[in-house]
């Protein structure tokens, strides 16, 4: 027999004119109950299975009840209650520690309740309402609590730390016989029948996982990119997505070095290298000029230092807004700026600028100038035309070189 306590008679308001052994079958579902509140003392098997009997006779009343009709989607709001009430009792929450440390995952506990969350672990469903669960601060990997300790994958940020370098070859596949037809990561059975566990190929490994491992999410894969300058996302393990999603702002990428024949396809590549050439050239106004300190120029390329440091080192988030266009607009943007400040705002920077020796006339020319040229020796700047009409060497050096004579000249004879 039912105890009182979980099953009342129910309101005869709420269903329909049925017969009357349905009426009197009715019974209150516990709706009234505060099924969120934290479960008080120990609760005995006798608690679960009424819970249990109550969920049956909900359902039943489901089946029976108009399709569609308001005390229906009542009478389902009510087991929906009666089965988080049910979890709840069977998993019960703990006090559990804010922050866990296991295989260099640094996990801190979560308090958000109203986002739905799967686990990484055990691929089920966390109801942040009534379980406790915990996200790695490095990776973001999310598990339950009871999950932590069947955790076996260290996190993968200590990975990009030790070894931030990219998967090069496209998809490269070893078979599933070299696996064993088990899952690379887990080692679970697989097989490409789904049986006992469906084997699902990672696009960046060319491993094959189980579905606990591999949710069929998608990324852009590093080695297509380079090679085919293919951005479409691949399906990948979920151990390789949070890696590909922790290397994307890495300048890890030198092309020049990968695929240099890239250049020649790809002008949008050619742009944007030249960008980050004047850009570099114009570095040295900017650390020697109080203004633009002040200012903070450089600051406007925080989220890609790596452009003011070199002119061949691309992240894959780099390639992928070259490929949409954005890092075009936006370097071409910050360019612009850089290059008013050095030529038209600041009296100081303008004093540093160039006049061509070889014409002597024309206006200051700066060395990031689409027009001109600079001495690879001495670094000066000429108009482009003067410098490659130019049949002799460069003036400066050949005026450093006198010098130079002239003082060791000098040197000897007072030596003597």
């Amino acid at each position: 027999m039912m105890s009182s306590e979980v099953y009342a008679e129910m309101r005869p308001d709420l269903f329909s004119e049925r017969r009357s052994q349905t009426s009197d079958r009715a019974m209150d579902l516990g709706l009234a109950e505060d099924h969120f509140s934290r479960p008080v003392g120990s609760f005995v098997a006798s608690d679960i299975e009424q819970l249990k009997m109550a969920i049956e006779e909900c359902k039943r009343l489901i089946l029976e009840l108009p399709e569609h009709s308001e005390r229906q989607k009542d009478t389902v709001v009510k087991l929906i209650h009666l089965r988080l009430k049910l979890q709840e009792l069977k998993d019960p929450e703990e006090d559990e520690p804010n922050l866990r440390v296991l295989l260099e995952h640094r996990f801190s506990k979560e308090k958000s309740k109203s986002v739905k969350q799967n686990c990484d672990k055990c691929s089920t469903i966390i109801w942040g309402l009534i379980q406790t669960w915990y996200t790695c601060t490095g990776c973001y990997y999310r598990c339950h609590s009871k999950c932590l300790n069947l955790i076996n994958k260290p996190c993968v940020r200590s990975k990009v730390s030790h070894q931030s370098e990219y998967e090069l070859s496209i998809c490269p596949e070893i078979g599933l016989d070299r696996q064993d037809y088990r899952c690379a990561e887990c080692r679970t059975p697989v097989s490409l029948r789904g049986v006992p566990s469906e084997a699902r190929q990672c696009d960046y490994t060319g491993q094959y996982y189980c579905s606990t491992c591999h949710w069929n999410d998608t990324a852009v894969i590093p080695a297509r990119v380079i090679h085919n300058w293919d951005f479409e996302p691949r399906k990948v393990c979920r151990s390789s997505m949070r890696y590909l999603a922790l290397m994307i702002p890495r300048p890890v990428l030198k092309l020049r070095e990968v695929n240099p024949l890239l250049f020649n396809f790809v002008e949008e590549l050619v742009e944007i290298r030249k960008l980050r050439q004047d850009i570099l050239l114009m570095k040295p106004y900017f650390i020697t000029c109080k203004e633009a300190m002040e200012a903070r120029l450089l600051l406007q390329l925080h989220d890609r230092q790596h452009f003011v440091e070199n002119d061949d080192m691309y992240s894959l988030q780099d390639l992928i807004d070259i490929s949409s266009g954005r890092l075009s607009c936006s370097l071409t943007e910050i360019h612009t700026m850089f290059a008013k400040h050095i030529k038209l705002d600041c009296d100081r920077c303008q004093a540093k600028g160039f006049v061509c020796e070889l014409c002597k006339e024309g206006d200051i020319l700066f060395p990031f100038d689409s027009h001109t040229s600079v001495c690879h020796e001495c670094s000066a700047v000429f108009h482009r035309d003067c410098y490659y009409d130019n049949s002799t060497t460069c003036p400066k050096c050949t005026r450093m070189t006198e010098l130079h004579f002239s003082s060791y000249n000098n040197l000897e004879i007072t030596g003597e």
